[in-house]
Formats: structure tokens, C-alpha cells, sequence
């Protein structure tokens, strides 16, 4: 059951609403029903680092970080359950030629430090790649064959 300082919280999120992602980490016990259901069969095999609830543009996400087999995998869904999208760590060896080398060349000079798949309910949309450039992270993107994509995902 929700306690009555996460409800004001929530509803206070939601109010704010804006284009811009808010996040506040969460209890598992705050998680409604439909959601820790979810999350029971998405976390067969792994280790539960954590929660937090998300408001983007309004709507209201649940986001399970975990840990499966030495990699993570975080887990976004809507408040009914539905898995939204799933991000998961994947290694740069492990990636398609083509995909590899979309991502090095669109780090340029930096130095990829993390790459992980993303999936959505259509299946994998891209990947995604923290670089480091002159001490600076950032992200970039590549579809699922390696070009560059229209718009990030």
C-alpha cells in the first residue's frame, strides 16, 4: 500500500508535468499490484537493485533496475504493468560488425564505456552508448542495423 507521503509526491508529479523526465526512487512495497506482478516474472534469474517512479509528459512509469548474469537490465512500465521498455547492458565484441562500427563512428574520438540494447514493444528500436570524450559523458544512439537513427529513441 502506497503511504501518504508517496501519494503527495506522486500527485505532486504529476501536476508538475512536464516534457522533461522526473525520477524518484521508491520501495518495492510502494509498487501498485499490477506492476510488482510484472516485475516477479521479469526478475526470474536476477538480482533487484532498485526502483523508481518516473512522470514524463504526464504519464506515470515504473522503472525495476536489476542485475541478470553480471549484466544489468532495467525494466520500464506503465502503471498497469505493461513493460514499456527494457534496457540491457550488452558487451561492443558481443554487437554485430555493422553495429559496432555505427557506434564508433559516431563516438568519434571518445572512448565507449558502456553499450546497452533497447527494446520496445516492436522489438529492439537501438543501441545505446555512453562515451567518454575529454572527461565528458554522453550518449549516442544507432539502430538496430547499425545506422544512424532519425530520431532517439
Amino acid at each position: 500500500m502506497l503511504r501518504s507521503s508517496t501519494l503527495v509526491l506522486i500527485a505532486a508529479m504529476g501536476v508538475v508535468g512536464s516534457a522533461a523526465t522526473q525520477e524518484t526512487t521508491i520501495r518495492r512495497a510502494d509498487l501498485p499490484a499490477a506492476v510488482e506482478r510484472t516485475v516477479q516474472a521479469q526478475s526470474q534469474g536476477a538480482t533487484v537493485r532498485g526502483f523508481t517512479v518516473e512522470t514524463e509528459r504526464g504519464a506515470m512509469f515504473y522503472e525495476a533496475e536489476m542485475t541478470v548474469a553480471g549484466h544489468s537490465k532495467d525494466v520500464l512500465m506503465d502503471a498497469t504493468g505493461a513493460v514499456v521498455e527494457v534496457e540491457e547492458q550488452v558487451t561492443l565484441d558481443g554487437l554485430p560488425p555493422a553495429v559496432r562500427d555505427g557506434l564508433r563512428a559516431k563516438a568519434g574520438t571518445g572512448n565507449i564505456v558502456r553499450v546497452e540494447s533497447l527494446t520496445k514493444a516492436k522489438g529492439l528500436v537501438a543501441y545505446e552508448a555512453q562515451v567518454v570524450t575529454a572527461g565528458k559523458r554522453s550518449e549516442i544512439q544507432v539502430g538496430p542495423d547499425g545506422k544512424p537513427l532519425d530520431h532517439e529513441e
